[in-house]
């Protein structure tokens, strides 16, 4: 590290150091300015009262998601009364696992019978998560945590938020990395300077065999809803998908995996302009060989780069120095935690919250206690699955540059 990066960290670190112990926030929030700061307290029961709670899933089509029928059973204020699975023996198994003893193998028999507080809608495939999620709100369900991605298209992902609208119901989306502590030191840095004049972002998903529209879908919707926090909202997109490296056409359509609805493709190459003059990108290759090691969100600044990896711990690192310019020597790779720039990871615990979905349910809790926007909510997923959408819509239209909203709020796949 020469001179200039040393008095740069040194300069980082005692900032972030400060934030960690005033709990400041360091810049503006994607969810709206209503809405908490993830890491807050977590709620209580009401009265001597636990908050009753139904898990939906689905044995076979999704199950339950990435742990969103347990994340309840790890929150002393709730309690889980009744699980639904259309999948006897998996209902089966389910309600031995969550030591539950009403089981249905209709969700909406079990929400008009056991009328919960709050629901998870926990299947990974896309296809179910409408009806699921629409359901929980017309029964009167305060509140609903459900798996990624939110909806397959917009059309669907308005009709919630509609619905929560008109009966005050919330909705907030499993990207758990939105609930990270550390985002607010990212934030900082953005704020101070330290990055210098953005350039642009850089996201891509795992680059495995669902590299494509699979994997913008899948793991793209994660690096998307970032883009969003820290890019703000788009403007426009344009976009081409191919097929081994020519444009896909309707010959290429297919049904696709994990209920997200017609697709075709191996390769993505997308582009979006935001609200606050920013350019990112989010490029996917099936099989691209990188092992699944870029599946971050780069942050190019004229004065460093932050690399926010995915679910990883630590969640970013920052590397400061001109990413154009060739370093003296290595450039450091400085960890981003919850405690700030350049600090160990004193939070351990709360990085486990993040994993196990148990901050994006207290957080979900407390904004329904509240009355505020959850950090990631129904409008921050309709926003996700419209850059995902606006991506095949531009590709349908030759790659030409789109804006938002979509006036297009299918999938573009269908009428290609």
């Amino acid at each position: 590290m020469d001179t200039a990066q040393r008095r740069l960290f040194l300069k980082s670190a005692t900032a972030g150091l400060m934030l960690g112990s005033t709990g400041l926030s360091g810049g503006h929030d994607a969810c709206g300015d209503d809405a908490s700061t993830a890491g807050a307290a977590a709620p209580t029961e009401t009265g001597n009262t636990k908050r009753r709670v139904a898990v939906i899933g689905h044995t076979g089509r999704g199950d339950y998601g990435h742990g969103l029928d347990t994340v309840w059973q790890k929150i002393p204020s709730t309690t889980i009364v009744a699980v639904a699975d259309a999948n006897p023996a998996g209902l089966a198994k389910a309600q031995k696992k969550l030591s539950v003893a009403k089981g249905y193998t209709d969700f909406r028999k079990m929400l008009a019978e056991v009328q919960p507080e709050f629901v998870s809608v926990g299947p990974r495939h896309a296809d179910q998560h409408h009806d699921m999620a629409m359901a929980a709100i017309q029964a009167g369900v305060k509140g609903i945590y459900i798996e990624k991605p939110f909806c397959r298209t917009p059309a669907e992902a308005d009709s919630l938020v509609a619905a929560c609208d008109q009966h005050g119901a919330k909705i907030a989306v499993a990207h758990r990395n939105r609930y990270h502590p550390a985002l607010k030191h990212i934030e900082a840095i953005i704020q101070s300077g330290d990055l210098g004049q953005i350039i642009e972002f850089r996201g891509r998903g795992k680059g495995d065999h669902r590299g494509g529209p699979e994997d913008l879908w899948v793991l793209g919707s994660h690096v998307l809803n970032l883009v969003q926090h820290f890019g703000g909202h788009p403007k426009s997109c344009s976009a081409r998908v191919f097929q081994d490296g020519r444009p896909v056409t309707a010959d290429d359509v297919k049904p696709g995996s994990e209920g997200l609805g017609s697709m075709a493709g191996n390769q993505v190459r997308a582009r979006f302009e935001t609200e606050k003059g920013i350019t990112a990108y989010y490029d996917s290759f099936a099989n691209d060989g990188t092992a699944a090691k870029g599946f971050c969100l780069q942050m190019i600044g004229s004065k460093g780069v932050i690399m926010l990896h995915i679910d990883a711990n630590p969640i970013a690192h920052f590397l400061p120095g001109n990413p154009f310019q060739r370093p003296n020597g290595d450039r450091p790779w400085i960890p981003i935690t919850t405690a700030g720039l350049g600090k160990p990871e004193t939070q351990r615990d709360v990085v486990a919250k993040v994993h196990d979905h148990i901050l994006g349910v207290e957080d979900l809790i407390q904004a329904c206690d509240d009355d505020r926007r959850p950090l990631c909510d129904a409008r921050d997923g309709l926003t996700t699955v419209e850059m995902i959408c606006a991506v095949f819509e531009s590709h349908r239209q030759a790659g030409k540059e789109i804006s938002f909203p979509l006036t297009q709020r299918g999938n573009a796949f269908d009428s290609l």
